[in-house]
């Protein structure tokens, strides 16, 4: 079976879908893997090393598209490029799928199957498959990151014979898997921790980590069968700001992680509580790309509202491409080990297992999967 792994074109973007040791992995299997020339440089992987590990570098982009039977990206592809693909290519990436809609369409135009790293199912065997959180773990560590550069202070106390520094106070507005990496670095880094999240089962899971959790009375709110926050009403969001409003006066770091799949992310901090907070303090809107958790944060920019230095800046993990690619190239290499068939060496699309009837988002020339299909329906 033949494996195309291409270069990423989107600007800016320097993690890449496989590294070295995944694509030794895939030759192991059985897999004709190419490589197009330059795909790991961005992350400092020589083409020298992907020979070394087996792979074939390609200098002809087109062609070795035209002749895959999977293609392995890390971002969804340019439109242009379906129509290269050949019927029954199997394309495993980032796509977006609900808000990509002409995407899908291309896909099953040309009858290439579509698999989409988004909507793998969290379960506890799809763990080392999931994307999402993989790379949400290091994007909450760079926000904390990013906040400690901004801060014009340091996180932890420090008692000195000039005097003793207070810890800094910082704010953590969702516990998911960023916001639960976000609290551990802030703790480690010596701040005082506060968070909040509208799903209360998780407030152990923010205590085991020594942070404080704000309890604040929603009523029902829950988590969806996935794991993911609820999309609270507009009654429930001005409750939460009401609760929030006086941590957030207090606290000199505010971090946001407040996303709903596939959806517009709630806007929880409005303008008048940034400007409410001491000046030098910071914000980090891990939502800015998609919408914003914060009135007056700006998609992939750093902005001043009175004094308070917001970063909305997008592709978190990026700033650390390399552990970022490492993580997604396993993902991706146990998403396809997973169907393997060993013996006659390609992948099988085993659409009864308990994963790939998730994320299989185009197959056969048609939409297969319900949610994507509904969707798409109601455009027309």
């Amino acid at each position: 079976m033949q494996l195309a792994v291409p270069r990423e074109v989107h600007p800016g973007e320097n993690r890449v879908p496989i590294t070295p040791e995944s694509a030794k992995k895939l030759v192991r299997l059985g897999a004709n893997l190419q490589i197009e020339s330059g795909m790991g440089e961005p992350s400092g992987y020589p083409d020298a090393d992907y020979e070394a590990a087996g792979a074939s570098i390609v200098s002809d982009r087109a062609a070795m598209l035209a002749g895959a039977d999977m293609v392995l990206r890390l971002r969804k592809p340019p439109l242009e490029e379906i129509a290269g693909l050949k019927a029954g290519c199997i394309h495993i990436s980032y796509l977006d799928p609900f808000n990509e809609h002409d995407l899908v369409r291309a896909f099953a135009e040309h009858q290439v199957t579509a698999i989409s790293m988004e909507m793998i199912p969290r379960s506890t065997r799809s763990q080392k498959m999931d994307a999402l959180s993989s790379q949400a773990n290091l994007a909450g560590y760079v926000m904390v990151m990013l906040a400690a550069t901004h801060l014009p202070r340091i996180f932890p106390m420090m008692m000195t014979p000039a005097g003793t520094l207070k810890p800094a106070k910082v704010f953590i507005i969702g516990a998911g898997v960023a916001g639960l990496q976000a609290i551990a670095t802030a703790k480690r880094l010596g701040a005082r921790v506060t968070a909040f999240d509208t799903r209360p089962v998780v407030a152990e899971q923010v205590q085991s980590l020594g942070a404080t959790f704000l309890d604040i009375d929603l009523g029902d709110t829950g988590q969806t069968a996935d794991g993911y926050a609820r999309e609270l009403t507009p009654e429930q969001v001005q409750k939460q700001q009401d609760a929030q409003a006086a941590v957030i006066a207090e606290s000199d770091v505010v971090i946001t992680t407040a996303q709903v799949f596939g959806r517009k992310p709630p806007v929880i901090v409005p303008r008048s509580m940034v400007e409410g907070m001491q000046r030098g303090s910071v914000v980090v809107d891990m939502a800015a790309e998609t919408g914003g958790n914060v009135e007056g944060s700006v998609p992939d920019q750093t902005v001043d509202i009175n004094g308070v230095t917001v970063i909305g800046k997008g592709n978190l993990p990026n700033y650390v491409c390399r552990d970022a690619s490492v993580m997604y190239s396993n993902n991706l290499f146990n998403l396809v080990e997973d169907t393997w068939d060993s013996e006659a060496g390609h992948f099988v699309l085993n659409l009864e297992n308990d994963i790939l009837p998730g994320c299989v988002i185009t197959h056969g020339g048609a939409v297969i999967n319900d949610t994507i299909k509904k969707i798409l329906e109601g455009d027309s």
